[in-house]
C-alpha cells in the first residue's frame, strides 16, 4: 500500500466532526492551523470549546477551550519525538494570543491519535516517570512532566460501533467492517454528514482496496452502494421540489423534481465507478431499481 496516495487527513477531519455531530453547534473545528510562519502550516485540527458545554463522547470528555489534536496515520510513528514535537506546536498555539497569556495553559490539551497503541513510547514515558492511565477503552491519559494535559488514543482499540468514524480510518478493514459503515452512512440524514461520511469513506476505500475488489464479485455490492444513495437522491428530489412549489409552478415542480433525480443517480454512478464496478453492471442495477430503459439509462453516463 502507497500511503502517500491517501489523503487521510481530510478524513480524520470528517471523522471527528461526525464523532462529535451531536455538539457540533457548540465546537469550533479548525482543520489547518498556521503557526504564523508558513514552515509551520501543519495539519493540525483545533478544536475549541465553550467551557459551559458538555461533551458526552469519551474523546471530548478530557477538552478544555483549546484542543490541540495530531492525528497519525496507520503508517506514521508515534514516537517521543513527535510527542514533543505536537507539545511543541501546542505552546506555539499558546503564546500567539492577541495579548499576553490571553490563552492559559491550564485551558489547552493536546491530543495524539493512531491506529495502534504506541508501545515503545508508553515505554519510553514509563521509564521517565510518567504516568499512563486508561480511564476508557482505547484512550490514555498521559500524566506527570507534561506542559500541558495529554491524551493518546489508539483508535483501534476504541469502541466500533460508538466510534466508527475513526475506526474506518484503517488498512486493516474487513468486510463485515466496510459493511458496517455503509449501514451508518446510509442512516445519515443531512446531506452535510453524508458529505462529510463520503470524505471517510474514500480514505476507508483507498486504504483497503483488497477487501473492495473482493466484495466486487458478491451481486449485493453494487445493490447496497445504491441504497446508501438512495436518500441522498430522495433530498435533492425534495429540496427541487419545494424550490418549485415556491415559484408556484407546476412545470418548474416537475422538471426540479426530476433533476433532483438525476443529479443523485449520476453521484451514485461516480460513486460506483470509484469501487470499481464496470459500467454495464452499474447500467444493469439502475435499470431494475428505477424501470429504466437501457436509452434513458445511457445518458447517466454520458
Amino acid at each position: 500500500m502507497e500511503d502517500t496516495k491517501i489523503q487521510w487527513h481530510p478524513g480524520f477531519v470528517a471523522a471527528m466532526n461526525l464523532e462529535f455531530a451531536e455538539n457540533r453547534d457548540d465546537l469550533t473545528f479548525e482543520p489547518e492551523y498556521n503557526l504564523n510562519t508558513k514552515p509551520l502550516e501543519i495539519d493540525l485540527l483545533v478544536i475549541k470549546k465553550q467551557s459551559s458545554v458538555v461533551l458526552f463522547n469519551e474523546i471530548g470528555c478530557f477538552f478544555r477551550g483549546h484542543n490541540i489534536i495530531e492525528y497519525k496515520s496507520p503508517e506514521d510513528h508515534l514516537d517521543i519525538d513527535v510527542f514533543y514535537k505536537s507539545m511543541a506546536y501546542a505552546a506555539l498555539y499558546k503564546s500567539y494570543g492577541r495579548t499576553m497569556d490571553e490563552i492559559k495553559a491550564d485551558d489547552v490539551t493536546v491530543t495524539l491519535l493512531r491506529e495502534a497503541k504506541p508501545e515503545s513510547l508508553f515505554r519510553y514515558l514509563k521509564e521517565h516517570d510518567y504516568q499512563i492511565s486508561n480511564p476508557y477503552k482505547g484512550i490514555y491519559y498521559i500524566d506527570g512532566n507534561v506542559m500541558f494535559s495529554t491524551q493518546i488514543i489508539a483508535t483501534g482499540e476504541l469502541n466500533k460501533k460508538e466510534h466508527i468514524w475513526l475506526g474506518s480510518l484503517s488498512d486493516r478493514l474487513k468486510k463485515q467492517d466496510m459493511k458496517e459503515l455503509f449501514n451508518r452512512i446510509h442512516q445519515l440524514e443531512s446531506a452535510f454528514d453524508r458529505e462529510l461520511a463520503d470524505s471517510v469513506l474514500e480514505v476507508s476505500v483507498g486504504a483497503n482496496k483488497e477487501v473492495v475488489e473482493n466484495w466486487k464479485g458478491d451481486d449485493t455490492m453494487c445493490q447496497a452502494l445504491m441504497e446508501i444513495m438512495e436518500p441522498e437522491i430522495r433530498l435533492r428530489e425534495k429540496e427541487l421540489e419545494e424550490a418549485a412549489l415556491q415559484r408556484g409552478m407546476q412545470k418548474g415542480m416537475q422538471k426540479g423534481m426530476q433533476k433532483g433525480i438525476q443529479k443523485g443517480i449520476r453521484d451514485a454512478v461516480d460513486m460506483l465507478r470509484k469501487f470499481g464496478h464496470q459500467d454495464e453492471e452499474i447500467k444493469l442495477t439502475l435499470m431494475n431499481k428505477y424501470d429504466l430503459s437501457a436509452e434513458e439509462t445511457e445518458k447517466y453516463f454520458q
